[in-house]
């Protein structure tokens, strides 16, 4: 239970950055101004993506690939917060969220990987080689003399 409570955490966190910059950005861009209450409708729009994102872990190797599906729930989801909470008009809703969506799930869901897997354990680095001879004679020795053969 602990595990998902994070990921929902990590994901919300980052949804809620992500879209309340684009938010913020192409509302007064596009319109001039921004929509009253933008933080609360972030907020709420973040939760939604953040609750589909924990069920189904979207991930750039398997985005368009295996879980293509997915990706097209996803793209619907994603377009519905963002035309009816977010309220861009539906033209500017289909470029801007499917274009976040690709961006931030799939970074998001490398972040919510990078801190709940556990590290792995580095071997320690090889003992150096205690033997300083070369084990080439060098080029401008003479062929007179022989090369020292390591013990």
């Amino acid at each position: 239970m602990q595990p998902i409570v994070w990921a929902f955490i990590i994901y919300w966190l980052a949804f809620f950055v992500a879209c309340l910059s684009v938010v913020e950005v192409m509302q007064d861009w596009f319109y001039d101004e921004v929509t009253p209450r933008s933080g609360l409708k972030v907020a709420v729009g973040s939760l939604i993506l953040a609750a589909l994102a924990v069920k189904f872990r979207p991930s750039y190797d398997t985005m368009f690939t295996n879980d293509f599906a997915w990706t097209l729930l996803a793209a619907i989801v994603w377009f519905g917060v963002f035309m009816l909470i977010f309220q861009f008009h539906p033209l500017h809703a289909v470029g801007i969220s499917l274009g976040t969506m690709v961006l931030v799930s799939g970074l998001a869901t490398l972040g919510v990987d990078s801190i709940m897997k556990p590290s792995r354990t580095v071997a320690p680095a090889a003992k150096a080689r205690t033997n300083n001879e070369p084990l080439r004679r060098p080029l401008s020795a003479s062929p007179a003399t022989p090369a020292k053969t390591p013990k």
